[in-house]
């Protein structure tokens, strides 16, 4: 096994990325868990944890009642700690996340929520890119700096666990072709893409800007894009 060594742009020493077994069977429902969403205007929501996930994470969907006939409204939320828990103003995740949360309140739907903290790279490594982020590396270049992909994330997961909640057509909260892609080719049939709002501060219009130019997010203000 190689011995961990530090990043050769930041100088931070991490543990180097393991292997992890996969699980072969479709995955199931573990459990299904009543709660009230304060932010979701107090609706009355099911969180459900799934059993033979690929990657054996601990993702969750939380289950709005759809309050009227139709396809369901459907968002696949990346885990971020720094903007969704303590309302970091660097990203968008956090509105983001309260946006969606406050649509499936109105009308119903899913909340699939991923523990992909930093596009699939981890915590400490995501706050590992923000100090080449500060030397003013973009935030797709930063994770390669690192040594890791500038997206890892696989929603193969997200679709799995559509599959095991009988949801195979939906339409999508998101800018992000990628989730679109991916989601069709694991069989859900993704109706149209609905486009979240555009969450902006002083602090995140690079990262913003960035996301549209080298991640092909479909966002637009003030005539850019």
């Amino acid at each position: 096994m190689t011995a961990p060594s530090p990043h050769p742009a930041t100088g931070v020493t991490t543990p180097t990325p393991g292997t992890q077994a996969r699980a072969v069977a479709p995955a199931t429902v573990r459990a299904r868990v009543d709660v009230t969403l304060r932010r979701a205007d107090g609706r009355r929501a099911e969180l459900v944890t799934f059993s033979g996930l690929k990657d054996a994470g601990e993702h969750i969907a939380v289950i709005v009642p759809q309050t009227a006939p139709g396809v369901p409204l459907v968002r696949v939320h990346s885990e971020c700690l720094t903007g969704d828990v303590l309302g970091s103003a660097r990203c968008d995740c956090g509105p983001q996340l309260d946006e969606a949360l406050k649509r499936i309140a109105t009308e119903g739907g899913v909340v699939l929520y991923l523990r992909q903290e930093g596009r699939g790279i981890g915590l400490y490594n995501k706050l590992d890119t923000y100090l080449l982020q500060d030397r003013g590396v973009d935030t797709f270049e930063a994770n390669r700096l690192i040594g890791r992909e500038a997206d890892e994330r696989d929603y193969g997961v997200a679709a799995a666990m559509l599959h095991a909640i009988g949801m195979d057509r939906i339409r999508l909260l998101t800018n992000n072709p990628d989730k679109v892609e991916q989601l069709s080719e694991h069989n859900i049939d993704v109706v149209s893409a609905v486009p979240t709002g555009i969450h902006l501060t002083p602090e995140n219009t690079r990262y913003l800007k960035d996301k549209a130019f080298h991640g092909g997010h479909s966002l637009s203000w003030g005539g850019e894009s």
